[in-house]
């Protein structure tokens, strides 16, 4: 038996990939497997190749596989395209249709199954995917049944008989392989699972859950990849809360009516992608001016431009951080794992209205899209706090005064009120302003508010800044990432760990502010630092260069290519690093 096992699907954009995966991973996550999945997808509707890597096993598993047992492949595409992946004992499973062949390599087998024959003599050719789940379930020993409640969940809706049709394209897809495999039967049986419930989610719906569960009742968006889902979960679920979602004309109107709805009272967001937060740059400059709590999802993809839109990168950071003309105030956060998006998400919306400035809360196309095993969630982990909103009746103000909104204070924080507040009337305005709200260029009056805004971020209060995973006192080496790098990150530590290299882990979760005083202790301590990031010019060493220093200890692992870091990548890259340090700039493509 085997206590792991790596499994894709591929084929062409169109040819329901995608519901293969979802159906074969659901069915063995209710047995208790824990899994990991992950997309490789085409900018386009239809067409262009396509696959569903997932990852099984009977421990907690938080990356992509380095390699792959079984390829179940549509077309000699994906053959092609994914085949170097296959280690020795490997199976293809494609079919047999268009006559699939395979690189000469030792150990690999390929079975070519009549899926497009088996399904039409069931009656329709679109079941070949039944036909191969069906395929599978004989290479890892499992009843066919295992998978009649997913498919009764997928299909019930189109009446008994389509589902029965499939249950019988699962049943035939696992006779005939069964035949084929001979003695060789249930060649990679699947360990025993341990049969608990879990959740099995993408981070998107965790970000979306988050939301909900921190307050929010209105979201403003427009639809990009990878944040989309965010905006459709919202859709099914905020109106049974009272609250709603509106899919605005661009992202400049979607920010600027979250704005307006946080002034108002409600707790609103939006979430996009980089070329989106672009478009967005003057509205965070308004809030940040105007003070009015805002909370903005930013899901990376690969760019500039249209880019890579369906691929994985991490370069909007210090967009994200130095992006709006000015200076304001601002939060930048980053969760690293599925179940920390869902609560980050939740607190974003607490320290945007404690500290009365736009939050940025970042994630890339692996966390938002990757569909991975999530433990129960503890929703009494959740507290909603207001900060210094004001909700008692203010008292009346002399003469002819206003409402003092922007109020000089200790802390940079102002008492706030919601519109309609007797007494509470001020003005609001995104040019400079005095305490009232009232426009005022003097000098005096501009260096006091612009100082009392900045004053903020001294005082920021952010649960557990830096992940991290300190073993050694004076590790050889310090590994510093963040998002969804985490995963990676910690599998290859674990090799190097064998290999007798002491290795501590620092992921940086508060990416603004910096947490200086976090991090410096751990960079002082290593004797190297690799900065594990996604993206081309190393954004993340470059501001821990400038907050913490260490220049010449720090070396960066880059990768940019639109796929995600496998655990091999960060653990060959960290081993070429030891050997040749002090290293030149080392760029992980693959």
């Amino acid at each position: 038996m085997i206590e792991q096992l790596s499994w894709k699907v591929g084929g062409q954009q169109g040819e329901g990939i995608e519901s293969t995966g979802e159906i074969f991973s659901t069915a063995l996550n209710r047995l208790g497997y824990y899994l990991y999945g992950y997309r490789h997808f085409s900018s386009r509707i239809k067409g262009g190749h396509t696959n569903n890597k997932i990852r099984v096993s009977t421990k907690p598993v938080r990356a992509v596989a380095d390699d792959l047992d079984i390829l179940v492949a549509f077309d000699q595409e994906t053959i092609d395209f994914n085949f170097h992946e296959l280690h020795s004992g490997g199976i293809v499973m494609a079919d047999a249709k268009f006559n699939p062949v395979i690189p000469e390599r030792e150990g690999v087998v390929l079975y070519a199954v009549p899926f497009t024959d088996i399904a039409t003599s069931l009656g329709n050719s679109l079941m070949k995917n039944m036909v191969a789940i069906g395929a599978t379930s004989a290479v890892l020993g499992l009843d066919p049944a295992v998978f009649e409640s997913v498919v009764a969940d997928t299909f019930g809706r189109k009446g008994a008989q389509v589902v029965e049709k499939n249950m019988e394209a699962i049943r035939a897809g696992a006779e005939y392989m069964k035949e084929q495999l001979g003695e060789r039967a249930e060649p990679m049986k699947l360990a025993k699972a341990d049969g608990k419930q879990r959740m099995f989610m993408i981070g998107n719906d965790a970000i979306a859950l988050g939301a909900l569960a921190g307050g929010a009742r209105f979201m403003a968006a427009y639809p990009i990849t990878p944040a989309s889902e965010i905006m459709e979960y919202l859709i099914k679920k905020l109106p049974d809360l009272g609250g709603t979602v509106i899919q605005t004309e661009d992202e400049i109107a979607a920010c600027t009516m979250a704005i307006g709805a946080n002034y108002a009272g409600a707790r609103a967001f939006t979430a996009s992608a980089g070329p989106g937060l672009s478009l967005m740059a003057e509205a965070i400059g308004l809030a940040g001016m105007t003070e009015t709590p805002l909370v903005v999802v930013d899901t990376q993809r690969g760019g500039p431009s249209t880019g890579l839109p369906t691929k994985q990168e991490q370069s909007d950071l210090l967009a994200m951080i130095y992006g709006t003309h000015g200076e304001i105030p601002k939060i930048v956060m980053a969760p690293s794992t599925v179940e920390e998006a869902f609560y980050d998400m939740a607190e974003a919306f607490n320290l945007a209205e404690e500290y009365q400035c736009p939050v940025i809360f970042l994630s890339d196309l692996q966390l938002s899209l990757g569909k991975q095993t999530v433990e129960p969630l503890d929703y009494d982990r959740i507290e909603i706090r207001r900060g210094k909103l004001v909700s008692e009746e203010l008292p009346p103000l002399p003469g002819k005064d206003n409402f003092k909104r922007y109020e000089v204070t200790p802390d940079g924080i102002s008492p706030r009120v919601l519109p309609g507040t007797k007494h509470g009337i001020h003005h609001v305005t995104g040019v400079e302003h005095a305490e009232t709200g009232r426009p005022s260029e003097t000098a005096a009056n501009r260096r006091t508010q612009m100082e009392k805004r900045l004053r903020k971020l001294e005082h920021i209060q952010f649960p557990t800044p830096v992940h991290q995973r300190v073993r050694h006192e004076e590790p050889d080496l310090l590994i510093v990432g963040f998002l969804s790098t985490r995963g990676a990150i910690e599998e290859a530590i674990e090799r190097l760990e064998q290999d007798g290299v002491k290795v501590n882990h620092a992921h940086i979760r508060l990416l603004h502010p910096f947490p200086t005083d976090e991090m410096r202790p751990l960079v002082e301590k290593a004797k190297r630092v690799v900065v594990v990031e996604q993206n081309a010019t190393g954004q993340l060493a470059s501001l821990l260069k400038m907050h913490v220093g260490h220049a010449d200890k720090i070396a960066s692992v880059l990768k940019f290519d639109g796929n995600p870091f496998l655990p091999g990548d960060v653990y060959t890259k960290c081993k070429e690093l030891l050997a040749q340090w002090p290293p030149l700039k080392i760029s992980a493509m693959m």
